[in-house]
């Protein structure tokens, strides 16, 4: 699965808020532009998924999550930029994708059995009744329950087992276990996994829950304001990666990328993208997979924050006495201020 670098209108947020054997490839997705309050949800988004993997996509709220996967299930077309899934435009590949949206969708007058009943007149030449049944076996869910009648984790069972039902070559999940209690969660996930080796499924699921995708999922996409801040296989994530502390100023680190650093009793730490090994008078440990997605968060913030405040540097009058120069000055800072607003993304 990839995307291509391009926009697309996406959902409007308000701020704060080659296919080829053997892979699947979506290409770029930048979200929506909208009036003042509002921001780009995506904005050159360029992200290859491989096939058959199990892809934890992950950021704050707002990162553009949700965008990315309705994109991915055809929901949205993107302003430009193009989205290739299984080989194909999303549209096209529909019946082979299951999507689980945030707040999971379902008649609340069906009873249990109605609603999977649904879903396999609605998906007859692919529906695994045995498969959905599993899912709501294992929550004991009564046949005859009526959906409106639910708690919210037993109804994110049922769209659970409405997706896997389907047996879909790639499952999109958006915050799937957000309203399942631990226990809940640790033996959905088991399911899912076990499912999706069985069959061979891509899945892509966004979550918070960090802790069980670093065990749970074997590709990442880390996206932050609307960019494809990191991407790959997770192992390789980690181990492309180190802590580094020690008295020596930064400059000393070479040709090591530093993604963030901070001072402290012990002199300098730092999180390093790294290529060859550290020399120099540095201890060296190998940082879990939350340190560094958390490290890369906040260098993107970090970012950010500069460039707003040079925005709001550029945007200051100038002597009244050069009229000529304010009035350049104005057109530059309304371009400047434009250009961080698109890419300063929801």
């Amino acid at each position: 699965m990839g995307f291509r670098r391009g926009s697309s209108p996406g959902r409007r947020f308000r701020k704060g808020g080659k296919g080829g054997k053997g892979e699947e490839r979506h290409s770029g997705v930048p979200g929506a532009a909208g009036p003042v309050g509002e921001a780009w949800a995506l904005r050159d988004c360029d992200v290859r998924i491989p096939a058959g993997r199990i892809c934890a996509l992950v950021g704050p709220n707002g990162a553009g999550k949700s965008t990315l996967l309705a994109h991915a299930a055809g929901l949205l077309p993107p302003t430009s930029g193009d989205i290739r899934v299984l080989g194909t435009a999303p549209g096209e590949a529909r019946e082979r994708i299951a999507y689980v949206a945030q707040d999971k969708p379902l008649y609340p007058q069906l009873t249990v059995e109605a609603t999977l009943r649904l879903g396999a007149e609605l998906n007859p030449e692919r529906w695994d009744a045995e498969a959905a049944w599993r899912v709501v076996d294992g929550g004991e869910l009564q046949p005859g329950a009526v959906v409106r009648q639910l708690s919210g984790g037993q109804r994110t069972r049922i769209a659970l087992a409405l997706a896997l039902g389907k047996r879909p070559s790639l499952l999109l999940l958006d915050e799937p276990m957000a309203d399942l209690d631990p226990l809940a969660r640790h033996e959905l996930m088991g399911l899912l996994l076990a499912e999706a080796a069985d069959t061979g499924t891509t899945v892509v699921m966004s979550s918070h829950i960090l802790g069980e995708l670093a065990t749970a999922c074997d590709h990442l996409v880390l996206l932050d304001r609307g960019r494809v801040r990191l991407a790959g296989e997770v192992d390789e994530i980690v181990a492309g990666h180190a802590l580094v502390t020690g008295r020596g100023p930064l400059t000393e680190l070479g040709s090591h990328t530093v993604i963030e650093s901070q001072v402290t009793g012990r002199g300098v730490s730092a999180l390093l993208r790294t290529e060859r090994p550290v020399t120099g008078d540095w201890e060296v440990s190998e940082p879990s997979l939350e340190e560094v997605l958390l490290g890369h968060l906040r260098s993107s913030r970090a970012e950010a924050a500069r460039s707003t405040a040079a925005a709001v540097s550029t945007t200051a009058s100038p002597p009244a006495s050069t009229p000529t120069a304010t009035s350049t000055s104005t057109t530059a800072s309304t371009t400047n201020s434009t250009s961080t607003g698109r890419e300063a993304l929801s």
